[in-house]
């Protein structure tokens, strides 16, 4: 199973994210080795939006608790995030595969 957890961030990220990134990237890559999350970082121009892939049997609930004590999140960096199931069928890492 995998999910995608989506942050939402202010006008003034790049500003305030300094005071709170290096315990981010600590926890993400802490959710990296403990086999949870696979991937993250900023999307799009801006950045003014994250994504984070995370797999295994709990994806969703990982993706939940990893934004509930992100430092981001109760930080105030991120103002809005959603963590949904995705099912993946493409890929050498799908969840369940479909080939035609």
């Amino acid at each position: 199973m995998h999910a995608v957890l989506e942050y939402s961030y202010g006008d003034k990220y790049l500003e305030i994210r300094d005071k709170y990134r290096a315990e981010h990237l600590k926890a993400a890559w802490e959710a990296v080795e403990r086999g949870e999350l696979l991937l993250g970082g900023a999307a799009g121009d801006g950045p003014f939006s994250g994504l984070l892939i995370f797999t295994g049997e709990n994806a969703l609930e990982a993706a939940r608790a990893f934004a509930a004590a992100d430092p981001y999140v109760t930080g105030g960096v991120v103002t809005s995030w959603t963590a949904r199931p995705w099912t993946t069928v493409v890929g050498k890492e799908a969840a369940a595969p479909v080939r035609s």
